[in-house]
């Protein structure tokens, strides 16, 4: 039996795009920061000048997906991460954004073949997004060890 297994020591050489909504940039900006981190103490070069990592910012996140298939589809990258935040309002609005962002996320995920790590916070208020987005714990972390994992396991398993 073979087993196939994502690990977080050999991203070394990943290619990664990562896709930030502008709009809740309280919140996206926080995620951006964790996922940075992470990255770049798992070996990743996140300065300005690198070659391993480009960042795109979208005005919402229901322009994610969009942008997310323009980049998994280039050949460029190992794998892509999206990063937003939908909050809950008055309106139907927020069901509307929320269900086209996690199915074209998906899609673009399944029709190119790289890992798309779907890093939206869905809340129902502000507080719930910056308690996720660095107040108790900052997920965006947890989407950088998502992509290192899956960008390794999809370079283990053959074609």
């Amino acid at each position: 039996m073979t087993v196939f297994e994502g690990r977080f020591t050999d991203a070394g050489g990943l290619r990664i795009a990562v896709v930030v909504a502008r709009f809740n940039d309280l919140v996206t900006g926080k995620l951006l920061s964790g996922c940075l981190d992470c990255l770049s103490r798992h070996g990743i070069d996140v300065a300005d000048t690198s070659n391993q990592l480009d960042l795109a910012w979208v005005p919402g996140s229901f322009e994610i997906p969009l942008l997310a298939k323009r980049l998994a589809s280039s050949g460029r990258y190992d794998v892509v991460i999206t990063l937003g935040a939908v909050i809950r309002g008055d309106t139907p609005h927020f069901d509307v954004v929320v269900s086209e962002v996690s199915k074209g996320v998906a899609a673009v995920a399944r029709e190119s073949g790289v890992p798309v790590i779907f890093g939206v916070l869905t809340t129902d208020t502000l507080q719930q997004a910056l308690e996720r987005a660095g107040i108790k714990s900052n997920l965006g972390w947890n989407y950088g060890l998502q992509a290192l994992e899956m960008g390794s396991l999809m370079r283990s398993v053959p074609a």
